[in-house]
């Protein structure tokens, strides 16, 4: 299914009509099958969809590597993922038991939205980063992201590794852009623990946790955090930085990663 949709809208400009194409970005109801049952539901936009299931379901740590997937098929025009995996029982059980709809403008469900609950380890990394470097791929974002660039109606992520190699995801919920993003990199058998993550919008405590989930040390947007993602990255020693634009950068937790 292509992720855009193109109709006929009636335009005005000033005191002027007139009929005109339009381009829009399509929305589906993205079902995620794991070993044959269903997991859960997402909106989605109709693009990277197995990257999306896999950035999700290790991100809840119902999949722990890439290595523990047998099989992931995309099925009904793209409108479901079915993967055959070894899964952490525990985690998925805990989904079930403790998921909540999150704050991202889709509708998923999250169990590690709790900083007691993320199944993860402090961030140790001792790794920096240039700011300069930061801002650089920050004003670059934007102009590498084909669906925004045409429709102006999806929010994006971009995971950097390397001056040549990044990954984007591109969705109408906010935090399916990560799973997207992620899912892309861990499909590549990238080391998230050498990248920084970048965000378009804001930084709330389920995009805070996914990247705890992962061990990415860095994660950035152009506009701000809430208070508990805030304590999450904090609690979990993740850089976090918001309003960074043109030469400014504000750096709420760990910021002894950045350096100018």
């Amino acid at each position: 299914m292509e992720p855009l949709f193109s109709t006929q809208i009636t335009k005005y400009k000033g005191s002027e009509s007139f009929i005109c194409d339009d381009t829009l970005v399509r929305e589906i109801k993205l079902e995620i099958l794991v070993n044959d049952k269903k997991v859960g539901s997402v909106m989605a936009t109709p693009v990277d969809q197995k990257a999306l299931a896999v950035g999700y379901l290790m991100s809840e740590d119902i999949i722990s590597e890439i290595k523990d997937m047998k099989e992931i098929n995309e099925l009904e025009d793209g409108m479901k993922i079915s993967i055959i995996a070894n899964i952490n029982e525990d985690s998925l059980k805990r989904l079930n038991a403790e998921g909540v709809v999150i704050s991202g403008c889709g509708r998923s469900n999250t169990a590690n939205i709790d900083p007691d609950a993320i199944n993860a380890k402090i961030i140790k990394n001792d790794i920096k980063f240039n700011k300069h470097l930061v801002l650089d791929q920050m004003s670059k974002f934007y102009t590498q992201c084909e669906l925004y660039e045409k429709t102006g109606c999806v929010h994006t992520a971009k995971l950097f590794v390397d001056e040549n190699t990044f990954f984007i995801g591109e969705d109408i919920a906010q935090h399916n852009t990560i799973d997207k993003a992620i899912g892309k990199a861990r499909l590549a058998g990238v080391d998230l623990t050498k990248t920084f993550l970048m965000v378009s919008g804001r930084l709330s405590s389920e995009m805070v946790a996914k990247a705890v989930m992962h061990q990415i040390p860095l994660l950035v947007s152009r506009t701000a955090p809430t208070c508990l993602g805030v304590m999450i990255a904090r609690k979990f020693n993740l850089t976090l930085c918001g309003f960074a634009r043109g030469e400014n950068i504000n750096v709420y937790s760990a910021a002894e990663r950045i350096y100018a």
